[in-house]
């Protein structure tokens, strides 16, 4: 095992064992001792004592290979079934692992005594089972072989001949007692009655497995000169005859292949065991390894693809009594299942169970999917996750549905469509990494948004305040009840909005004032006020909402005045009055607070502190106070030096005081992780500070920048370090990476040293207006098409759009493209360059708005709003508190008013009684016609049963009630709509005569194939026939391990198992009578010969009777079956030759099945192989055999030759 440093000290440190609480789902925690046994990569445990337990006494064990999943904290019924138990130990001590060869995983629960050897054990596990499945066939066999000694081997590490008896059935060996005892005492070469591992190893190695035949027959003449050993030269000749493979380096491929420090010479050779074990090894395995990588053009739209796809997910079993698990889940998703079924019924606190309804099967929570989904996604596939919703929900739940889909997924999740222009459905690499939900939608006439639809100028009219129903100012109490403040007030079609004022003088009763455009003090004023905040805000002494108010103010005054001296002094926020600032001083060593006043004059705030000296701005009047002094009863004091901001990020874990830049990049490459980060201090022309991170092996620098007190990274200011570091946490920081973790020597230590010698350092601080930034919204859209020249220049294609575009040149501009594929190979990346400036058109700004910022007639200054969507009841009262204000108004949402004793849920203030009644009428009119809307949308929900919040998630996968062909003739095809069919219909209409209909059909749109409800079993129909009718939605039981289910497995290996799978360009004629046509295509010949198998084996007693049965599964089906070998699992060898006519070899898949003849002559089940028949190689060949749920048998093999003969046009 080739560890690196740091990984060899984990796998060293899980070797000697750490005590863990194992917990169990049938009895109560108890602690253990875990550890690692190397040697046949296997997790052991045994009773935890203080004083030492041999290892080989191990209570149980786990092999490596059949773990799936190793998940950090507590989420496994062992856990569950222990609650107080569990309490006891933080999540960040425990860890779950996963394993398991069927579809229902097991799992080994435990709680280590601290999260670092938590962490190591996490670490140490998920590094051994990549690299478990990557080693080679001899030391595969090495660790079968040790696992079995080490069962039998006695206190001296031993076995005797009794032992080796035991041993031969276990592995389908037959063998009379007499012969076995001549071979054992052959090895036993001290006559001491046993064995040791080395002398156990030899046996079954020349005596037991290997069998010469098969190479005597047909590789010694051609392939060895001596019968005993294959040069270098000869097995490269067998590799380029035979197996019609070119390899550049064949010294190469046999070093990787014995990985023995005693055979890694120039020219090395293999033995004749050597050879056998190759040919049975995974490394010469039928499969084409090419097809393990995503190779299909993935730019089609998704109906151009076959989409692996779940039924009835949830379950575990049948579809009566079985459990629903969210277990489930993940398990098909990381079995690179794209499409998964979630079976929705009402739950009894408002949010859905899933679970199969009128049954007995168990619920599991809606919420708890999600979120399982969320997290397993994409662990093996980044190409779209299809949610199909079976929904049974009632309306309000539906609406709870709605909301958690977005809540959970937020930006995963398909809201809109990609194009509004789009004809065709996106391609699974424009929807990579996002989730799309099936399910029926409204009518498009049928909700409130629809109906009538809005044109962009008419949405546009609305959000202008001169456009809207009424605006002007009413009145709102203050938090403490006592005073009426003035709020200005817009109200659209559906909502009362208002943002808050902070005087009411010289405000004139006639609100139109206010908005009147012709007003010329508007405007500038407007302007003016804008730039003075900005004055003000920057400033440092500025301290804004200051975190703690007066205490905090204290605490800083104090803390400088030592320093800075008398005057010294910071102003803030004011906590009680909206819109004013407190100004804090240092004077006759005592701090001193001064409330800052603000009004309205003429239309613009003022601000004084004494009514007879007013300011235009806050910065204007520190900046008087600065000279003049502040006159007080008993003092008088000019404001001197500032006091500086609260050092909030000192202490913080990614803050360095006292680190230079190759400090910074040493400890950055013992971290390789993307979006590592830390702060320095600096001095770097002016600037204090620097962000020193990771991205794509590379170590970067960045400046941040300071203007005043504020903080900037590109465009983006922040109030303080933390802030930044707090944003780009969680928001991409460089491209599309964020700030992912802090890095300090604490934490280098705990998770140990992997210092990346292979890492590049700019030796330069990038320039942050490459950073992304927020407030540099000038884009472009290209028209015309434009090749780079250069390395930094822009690639792009007409219509793109350039955003953060900054005017460098009159010629040259620079900004950033989303591309398909950056330059480092990454699809959709940021990535930022040149372009010529002739080439571009420069959008408007309301041509590209941010989709993400809800509009609104007061866009950021709205402080509040009233739904009128629900119907809202209206009254006008007079006011009789005597507290200033005339009249009120009282808007109750719940559609009663104040006869019912219900609260209004806002009353507003007015001073005018025809005021009063205008805006009471103008409430009143527009609540009334959203109660009607929503009435309508109401009826059409019940009669189509669907929640608009629901049905407005639905874009792409819009369910069909019923297929209707002549509808679909008459009608077209729909893009966006979907049928499904249960199977019995499916094959009616799909596999008859209409067969090429559906061919067209399937070119646009998608459907989806589910098993008929009696099968109660679970039991799984024959998904081929469907999938060459085009159906990309073949929907199974993915936890039944049965004939049907096996060929899904197989056929979605293809491409890399990302669970897309591009259909054959014959599909894809423009005419019905072409796919007619195109089923007489000229078939290839298969030729095959079925030469030998090892390490068969069965569950029970017994020795293994084997016959291999091959069938050819396409357009047409047939299958051929070798005779029996009677008691030989280890080594049978049969000889026999098939050959099979295959049409349309793109749709063919070849299955290869080994059964047990048993004593009846019945065939009883040991292993299958399912392959597309595109995707196997010529040659001789091994074929590595599955269980019934796909998983991988130990060692079980066949070796078989393939061929194919080609017609001469073929392609």
């Amino acid at each position: 095992m080739n560890f690196i440093p740091e990984l060899e000290q984990v796998i060293n440190q899980l070797e000697r064992g750490t005590v863990v609480t194992k917990f169990f789902l049938r009895k109560r925690p108890e602690k253990r001792t875990l550890s690692i046994r190397r040697e046949t990569r296997q997790i052991i445990w045994h009773r935890w004592k203080w004083w030492y337990v041999p290892r080989s006494l191990c209570e149980g064990a786990v092999d490596v290979r059949e773990i799936k999943l190793v998940r950090p904290g507590k989420s496994s019924k062992d856990f569950d079934r222990w609650p107080e138990d569990s309490k006891r130990h933080d999540a960040g001590k425990c860890l779950v692992i996963f394993y398991g060869s069927e579809f229902r995983l097991r799992t080994l629960s435990l709680a280590a005594l601290s999260e670092k050897e938590s962490d190591l054990w996490i670490r140490g596990l998920n590094f051994l089972c990549t690299d478990t499945a990557k080693i080679p066939y001899p030391l595969q066999l090495n660790m079968w072989l040790r696992k079995e000694f080490y069962a039998m081997a006695n206190h001296r590490g031993n076995i005797t001949l009794k032992e080796m008896k035991s041993f031969l059935p276990r592995v389908n060996c037959k063998m009379s007692t007499n012969k076995l005892r001549d071979m054992f005492q052959s090895v036993d070469t001290r006559k001491s009655g046993e064995v040791g591992f080395d002398d156990f190893s030899a046996l079954f190695h020349d005596q037991l497995v290997h069998d010469r035949s098969i190479f005597d027959e047909y590789f010694a003449e051609k392939y060895s000169n001596d019968r005993n050993l294959i040069s270098t030269r000869e097995f490269e000749s067998f590799l380029k005859t035979e197996q019609k493979e070119v390899v550049v380096d064949v010294c190469t491929v046999i070093r990787e292949y014995l990985q023995d420090p005693l055979r890694d010479v120039q020219l090395p050779e293999l033995t004749v065991p050597e050879f056998l074990d190759y040919l049975y090894s995974k490394q010469n395995e039928i499969w084409d390894s090419r097809n393990s990588h995503v190779s299909q053009d993935m730019t089609r739209p998704i109906s151009h693809y076959w989409i692996a796809s779940s039924h009835n997910t949830y379950l575990t079993g049948d579809q009566f009594s079985s459990e629903s698990s969210v277990e489930a889940y993940t398990r098909c998703l990381l079995q690179g299942c794209r499409c998964v079924e979630l079976d929705l019924w009402d739950g009894n606190d408002g949010i859905p169970f899933i679970f199969h309804g009128h049954t007995l099967t168990t619920k599991i929570k809606f919420v708890d999917v999600l979120k399982a989904i969320k997290e397993y996604a994409f662990a093996a596939s980044d190409f779209p996750v299809i949610l199909s919703l079976e929904d049974h929900c009632t309306l309000p739940q539906q609406r709870k549905m709605a909301q958690k889909f977005q809540e959970i997924f937020g930006d995963m999740l398909v809201t809109q469509s990609l194009d509004k222009n789009e004809t065709q459905l996106p391609s699974p690499e424009q929807l990579k990494r996002r989730i799309i939900l099936k399910h029926k939608k409204l009518p498009e006439n049928g909700t409130i948004e629809e109906v009538p639809a809005k044109l962009p100028d008419e949405v546009s009219k609305e959000m202008d305040l001169s456009n809207t129903i009424r605006n002007g100012v009413m009145y709102l109490k203050d938090d403490t009840g006592l005073e009426w403040i003035p709020h200005f007030f817009v109200l659209t079609g559906t909502r009362l909005l208002y943002t808050e004022m902070t005087s009411d003088d010289d405000i004139g009763d006639d609100a139109s004032v206010i908005a009147d455009d012709d007003d010329p003090h508007d405007a500038s004023n407007s302007k003016k006020k804008t730039n003075e905040e900005e004055l003000h805000f920057s400033e440092k002494w500025f301290h804004g909402r200051l975190k703690g108010g007066r205490n905090a103010a204290n605490e800083l005054i104090q803390q400088y005045a030592p320093h800075l001296g008398e005057g010294c002094f910071l102003v803030r926020e004011s906590e009680n009055f909206v819109g004013d600032f407190t100004i804090s001083f240092w004077r006759s060593g005592r701090t001193h607070h001064a409330h800052i006043h603000s009004k309205y004059e003429w239309g613009q705030v003022k601000y004084y502190l004494v009514d007879s000296l007013t300011f235009d701005s806050l910065y204007s009047l520190i900046t008087h106070y600065r000279s003049n002094p502040i006159k007080g009863l008993e003092f008088h004091v000019k404001l001197g030096e500032p006091v500086p901001q609260p050092m909030s990020h000192e202490g913080k874990p990614w803050f360095h005081t006292n680190l230079d830049r190759n400090g910074a990049e040493e400890l950055l490459r013992k971290v390789p992780i993307d979006g590592a980060y830390l702060v320095r201090a600096i001095s770097h022309n002016d600037a204090r500070f620097a962000i020193s991170f990771r991205f794509q092996k590379a170590i970067k620098h960045c400046v941040i920048k300071e203007e005043g007190r504020l903080f900037m990274i590109g465009a983006n200011k922040f109030e303080s370090l933390t802030d930044l570091i707090s944003h780009y946490e969680k928001y991409p920081f460089y491209k599309k990476v964020r700030l992912t973790q802090a890095v300090n020597e604490d934490y280098v230590q705990s998770v140990g040293v992997n210092f990346d010698e292979d890492v590049y350092t700019h030796t330069d601080y990038l320039d942050t207006n490459m950073l992304c930034s927020e407030g540099n919204n000038l884009r472009v859209r290209a028209i015309y098409e434009y090749r780079a020249r250069r390395t930094d220049e822009l690639s792009f294609m007409k219509d793109d759009i350039i955003s953060n575009v900054i005017k460098e040149d009159k010629d040259w501009w620079r900004g950033t493209l989303l591309t398909q594929t950056d330059a480092f190979g990454t699809p959709g990346a940021l990535v930022q360059g040149w372009f010529p400036a002739n080439y571009v058109h420069e959008l408007e700004p309301e041509e590209c708005p941010d989709d993400d910022e809800e509009q609104t007639p007061l866009g950021s200054l709205q402080k509040g709003s009233v739904e009128m969507t629900l119907g809202a009841y209206v009254e006008i009262n007079k006011n009789s508190s005597g507290d200033g204000m005339p009249f009120v108004i009282k808007i109750y949402t719940d559609g009663t008013g104040s006869g019912t004793g219900s609260t209004p849920c806002i009353i507003l203030g007015l001073k005018s009684e025809p005021d009063a009644k205008e805006w009471c009428e103008a409430i009143r009119e527009t609540a009334q016609s959203a109660s009607d809307r929503e009435n309508k949308n109401k009826r059409i929900e019940r009669m189509n049963r669907i929640a608009k919040e629901l049905s407005s998630l639905i874009v792409y996968c819009c369910s069909v009630n019923k297929f209707n062909m002549d509808r679909v003739r008459s009608k077209g095809r729909v893009f966006y709509e979907m049928y499904s069919f249960p199977e019995t219909a499916a094959e009616k209409q799909m596999l008859g005569l209409d067969r090429p209909f559906f061919m067209c059909h399937h070119q646009v749109q998608l459907s989806r194939v589910y098993p008929k409800g009696q099968r109660l079993d679970s039991s799984n129909y024959n998904p081929v026939p469907l999938w060459n009718a085009g159906c990309q939605m073949v929907a199974l039981n993915y936890q039944t391990p049965d004939k049907p289910m096996q060929l899904n497995q197989g056929k979605f290996r293809q491409n890399g198992g990302c669970g897309y799978i591009l259909r054959p360009d014959f599909m894809f004629k423009t005419s019905e009578e072409e796919l007619a046509l195109s089923a007489s295509s000229e078939p290839i010949i298969v030729s095959l010969t079925i030469l030998g198998a090892r390490h068969l084996s069965k569950s029970g007693r017994g020795i293994v009777s084997p016959f291999v049965e091959v069938e050819i599964i396409g357009n047409t089906s047939e299958s051929r079956k070798t005779k029996t070998i009677s008691d030989n699992g280890l080594n049978p060898f049969w000889n026999e030759s098939f050959e099979f006519e295959v049409h349309f070899p793109e749709l063919a898949m070849i299955r290869f099945v080994v059964q047990d003849e048993d004593v009846f002559g019945d065939p009883n089940f040991i292993g299958q192989a399912s392959y597309p028949v595109p995707c196997v190689r010529e040659g001789y060949r091994s074929v590595p055999l599955q269980n019934g749920y796909s998983e991988e048998l130990e060692l079980s093999s066949l070796l078989v030759h393939y061929s194919v003969k080609r017609p001469p046009n073929f392609v």
